[in-house]
């Protein structure tokens, strides 16, 4: 296939809410660097912005039917990946008490976000040779133990929003390949157990802190702490609910310039935006997240083999998960647990990520 009938070949209509949406984070962050009178960040993301694009095209050109039949490579990529997730308790620096990126430079990376795209790539494998035999536990029992392995690094670094994103990852996927009903009911009460174990005897006390603060906040018990761990769902609340139609302008919201809102350019970017274009932005971005998912799921429904369909609702998965869960903090209807907002957050290793999932989805005939 030539250069330019390929070209023709790409989800166009995919690529314009990809490349939307990143605008809308570039135009976001910009603002967020106006009360910083830094703009270093925005700089590093326009550059990742045109990595991760070019990124995707590459990838679109690639033919994976050769990872479809390479386990060993797969597996290669999985336990690089597991590596280089134990590498960061000796070579990362601790920023904020967490081990999560290798720096090089002025660049970091972050091995987490590649482990998730790998992940989705294993178990496509696993579940496309399989999916027939999922009434068989040892099959559910030995996909859990792949991604256990990656959970336990993560968890120990301490990061648990990323481990909760790869155990949503994992279940979808189980329930998309077919996994019978009392197989989950039981898994669901499993994962119960390990929260409860967890709480108990692993969770840092900011974790717990987090997690009842929120309960407290949504009604369920006494005490909620504004000026502490409530302080991030308060101002976001404040940031959203003061925002009216169109907003307060670019560089004009008071909780973004002011520094009463943590974290605009990552955790909270979507109340970032809200605060300063309104109901009608936030509603343009969520219709271009929609469109976006639409594409991604068609792409997989449209998929003549199951290793590439098992991997387009993974994909789909992860993407959804994410927005879900960040934009649900911002509206103070989830705990804070540090989950970026997909192609809109601040971040060179998640553009990256999805720029490659994106890529490897439109590489499927």
């Amino acid at each position: 296939m030539g250069f330019i009938s390929h070209l023709k070949k790409l989800d166009w209509i995919l690529i314009t809410s990809v490349v939307l949406l990143v605008g809308f984070g570039l135009l976001s962050l910009y603002s967020s660097s106006i009360g910083k009178g830094d703009f270093f960040n925005f700089h590093k993301q326009l550059i990742f912005f045109a990595l991760g694009f070019f990124l995707m095209l590459l990838f679109s050109f690639l033919d994976f039917r050769v990872l479809r039949n390479s386990p060993y490579l797969i597996l290669s990529l999985y336990f690089f990946c597991l590596l280089a997730l134990a590498g960061l308790f000796f070579f990362a620096p601790e920023i904020r008490g967490v081990k999560s990126w290798y720096k090089f430079g002025f660049l970091s990376l972050d091995p987490i976000e590649f482990i998730k795209i790998v992940l989705i790539i294993l178990l496509a494998k696993y579940f496309s040779l399989r999916h027939i035999e999922l009434y068989r536990i040892r099959h559910i029992l030995l996909s859990g133990f792949y991604v256990l392995l990656p959970c336990v690094l993560i968890f120990l670094q301490p990061d648990l929003g990323s481990v909760l994103i790869l155990l949503i990852l994992w279940f979808g996927i189980l329930f998309v390949s077919g996994i019978k009903l009392r197989h989950f009911l039981v898994l669901c009460l499993s994962g119960f157990l390990v929260f409860a174990f967890s709480w108990s005897f692993l969770m840092e006390p900011y974790q717990k802190e987090r997690l009842s603060d929120f309960a407290c906040s949504q009604g369920l018990c006494q005490g909620v702490d504004a000026l502490g761990s409530s302080w991030s769902h308060i101002q976001a609340e404040i940031a959203i609910g003061s925002a009216g139609i169109f907003g307060k302008g670019i560089g004009q919201g008071s909780q973004t310039q002011y520094g009463f809102l943590p974290e605009p350019q990552t955790d909270f970017i979507f109340a970032a935006i809200t605060e300063e274009t309104g109901f009608v932005g936030a509603t343009i971005l969520l219709i271009l997240f929609l469109v976006l998912i639409w594409r991604i799921l068609k792409i997989a429904l449209n998929s003549q083999n199951n290793f590439f369909r098992v991997f387009g609702f993974g994909f789909g998965i992860l993407i959804c998960s994410q927005i879900f869960i960040n934009i649900g903090m911002n509206l103070g209807l989830l705990p804070v647990i540090g989950i970026s907002l997909p192609l809109v957050s601040y971040g060179g290793s998640s553009l990256l990520m999805c720029f490659i999932g994106l890529g490897i989805l439109q590489s499927f005939e």
